[in-house]
């Protein structure tokens, strides 16, 4: 494939079932979370993980452009004109990588949240170049699936079609059948079971290919004003509902593929996620962050704050987060949650 690769890293969220560490003014991507070892922030990581491509993109909203070059020095900042999910920041960022290469022909974009776990980044970009390869060959809108490991309420699920093949007989990806909304336990388990894939939300395309599927969606008014001889961003903005691009655009589609994961894989979106990327101690408590933990018949829990000091007697299964003047106590298994908390603390001004 002679086409050129762009990176577009999305930025734009807050991360508020991260909270307390995620705040308005300290967004998710700029925490360093999920390795111990690595004190580097997720967007950081993120950008690390960028070598497949000739040019890397960061979409965030205007609060937090000035801080992304401290995490992504060699990105390029595309500062989305309001903050309206994931549709209109995909959409306007692609619109975007248009100039970041040279070249006759338009580039592939590869779309990349900031917040994932990925361990292994050489089978990661392995994987991505190949999806690349996918969506500049076939024209297809390419979403990335990874294999579950558990039956997870939390993700949204891709139920994969046939199998398209090259020349020599390898598969060169799956047809997408359909998107399917994140389940209750026993639809999860039915998905699990039925093969289906877990929605990373990465995904690659070229722009003509993303602005074709995209014209008749509610994102048509934003595709008008991006596609005109004078493009108006903030005039689109303005037009559209925030939606993300899997409602909008990817549930739509006619022309999609699947590209299975072949890289060890998760969403460090909620505080349970750290139970599953660090290493517990004798008891299964993971400790994160800056904090320390003393635990007194406690066992499987998750600890993380900022220079705490948190003591644990006879609890188990709980998230005990400690930031700044906050402190959040959650069930693991109720950490997607945290939102509904946030939500009433935003209508009072104190997220």
């Amino acid at each position: 494939m002679d086409r050129p690769v762009v990176a577009v890293i999305l930025a734009g969220g807050t991360g508020s079932r991260l909270y307390p560490a995620s705040r308005s003014d300290r967004p998710k991507q700029f925490l360093a979370l999920g390795d111990p070892d690595d004190d580097r922030s997720l967007l950081a990581r993120t950008s690390a993980r960028t070598g497949f491509a000739d040019a890397t993109l960061v979409a965030t909203r205007p609060e937090f452009a000035d801080e992304v070059p401290e995490h992504a020095p060699e990105a390029e900042v595309v500062v989305e004109p309001a903050g309206k999910d994931t549709g209109p920041a995909i959409l306007y960022a692609t619109h975007r990588a248009r100039e970041a290469v040279d070249g006759e022909r338009e580039p592939v974009v590869v779309v990349l949240p900031a917040d994932h776990h990925v361990p292994d980044g050489d089978a990661f970009e392995a994987t991505m170049a190949r999806g690349a390869r996918v969506a500049g060959d076939t024209g297809r809108l390419v979403a990335f699936g990874v294999e579950p490991t558990r039956p997870a309420t939390g993700y949204g699920y891709i139920e994969p079609g046939a199998d398209r093949t090259t020349e020599h007989g390898a598969i060169a990806y799956r047809e997408l059948a359909a998107f399917h909304e994140k389940p209750d336990a026993d639809r999860a388990a039915e998905y699990v079971d039925s093969g289906y894939y877990w929605n990373a939300g990465i995904f690659a395309w070229t722009p003509a290919a993303l602005f074709e599927q995209a014209r008749d969606t509610p994102l048509a008014p934003l595709v008008a004003e991006l596609d005109g001889d004078d493009p108006d961003p903030a005039a689109g903005f303005e037009a559209v509902d925030p939606v993300s691009i899997d409602y909008a655009v990817m549930e739509r589609a006619d022309r999609a593929a699947v590209i299975p994961a072949a890289f060890a894989w998760d969403d460090l979106g909620a505080w349970d996620a750290l139970d599953r990327v660090i290493d517990p101690d004798a008891d299964g408590n993971v400790v994160a962050g800056d904090a320390e933990a003393l635990a007194v018949d406690a066992a499987d829990n998750v600890v993380a704050g900022d220079d705490t000091h948190v003591s644990l007697v006879g609890v188990d299964g709980l998230c005990v987060v400690a930031y700044d003047d906050r402190v959040l106590v959650v069930p693991k298994e109720d950490a997607q949650r945290v939102r509904d908390a946030v939500d009433r603390l935003k209508e009072t001004g104190e997220f």
